[in-house]
């Protein structure tokens, strides 16, 4: 088995955090999730604090074990459900695109951990200094909002640049990954892309079917021009995207294409138009199994990896 700081921090069976992503991580799936022994997370998107706090009452319904919340930082209701979530005391928040700053302290003394996505050693640090318990780094190669370090390169930086734990994202979808991730000298993963093949994941099956076809080289980024690059895969509204591009369209009207696009995709199916956030390893990602099966299955590749690896060290490998 292996545990790690995180394991302990947060009191989960196994290092692993799934991925908050918008229209897509549910009350449902974090469940699922936090049940089989991870950290499941419930992504708040740009959903008024109700429909939030809806959210939570409904996963306490169904698991006692830890949870976290997702809070996008550009939600025009951030700052109400940031305040919500202090009140319902959630064990654990995650927060993106932006700084957690000025939450960090109502966040805290409701006894919650303040777990932020880093996407630099500058962010790290800076995120350190301000109080979390632990930082998630995320490389390019992850779905949805992207930076441009790879994960590679990313997490070995920051773990020798920080005391605090740090979380691997981006390109992990089997246990070599994991291990890989490990070897950086990460705590712990998160995992997004995999899961959207979860039987648990809620997301439209036209979704789910693309992914399982995906291979390498199908993903691509989008609105780098607009200072909020998004990676998904290929279809028709990236082919538009490109176009607007090419043309040095203004970034109103690149923001205007892709507005609504992730609910057209995740909900209504339409796979074509929509926005199919992915990661680069889809192309490793082709089954749908249920969470527990999923997390038992890539851990327990992982620990023959770091097994076979100690051996090597041992001067042991035959």
């Amino acid at each position: 088995m292996i545990f790690t700081k995180i394991c302990e921090m947060l009191k989960i069976e196994y290092p692993i955090f799934q991925g908050g992503m918008a229209q897509i991580s549910d009350f449902g799936l974090a469940a699922a999730v936090s049940e089989a022994g991870g950290l499941g997370i419930i992504a708040s998107g740009n959903n008024p604090p109700e429909a939030v706090r809806d959210q939570i009452h409904k996963i306490r319904e169904l698991t006692d074990k830890v949870f976290g919340v997702n809070v996008m930082l550009l939600s025009p209701y951030a700052k109400e459900v940031s305040r919500m979530l202090a009140d319902e005391r959630v064990p654990v928040i995650v927060t993106g695109a932006g700084n957690p700053g000025k939450y960090i302290k109502i966040w805290k003394e409701a006894g919650i951990k303040v777990i932020p996505i880093a996407p630099s050693v500058a962010f790290a640090r800076h995120f350190e200094k301000a109080g979390v318990d632990a930082v998630i780094c995320e490389g390019t190669e992850a779905g949805g909002h992207v930076g441009e370090l790879t994960t590679m390169c990313l997490i070995p930086q920051v773990v020798d640049s920080v005391n605090i734990p740090v979380i691997a994202a981006g390109g992990i979808g089997d246990g070599r990954g994991i291990a890989a991730a490990f070897c950086l000298g990460a705590s712990g993963v998160q995992v997004g892309t995999r899961f959207l093949l979860a039987k648990e994941c809620k997301v439209h099956q036209n979704y789910k079917e693309m992914i399982k076809k995906a291979g390498d080289t199908d993903t691509a980024v989008t609105g780098r021009k607009t200072g909020h690059p998004v990676r998904v895969l290929k279809n028709k509204l990236v082919s538009q995207f490109k176009e607007l591009e090419k043309n040095n369209a203004s970034i109103e009207e690149m923001e205007a294409l892709g507005r609504g696009k992730l609910y057209m995709a995740a909900v209504e199916g339409n796979v074509d138009y929509g926005s199919v956030m992915s990661g680069q390893i889809a192309g490793l990602v082709n089954k749908e199994q249920p969470c527990r099966e999923i997390i038992c299955e890539m851990f327990e590749e992982a620990e023959k990896i770091m097994k076979n690896l100690s051996l090597v060290a041992g001067g042991k490998n035959e």
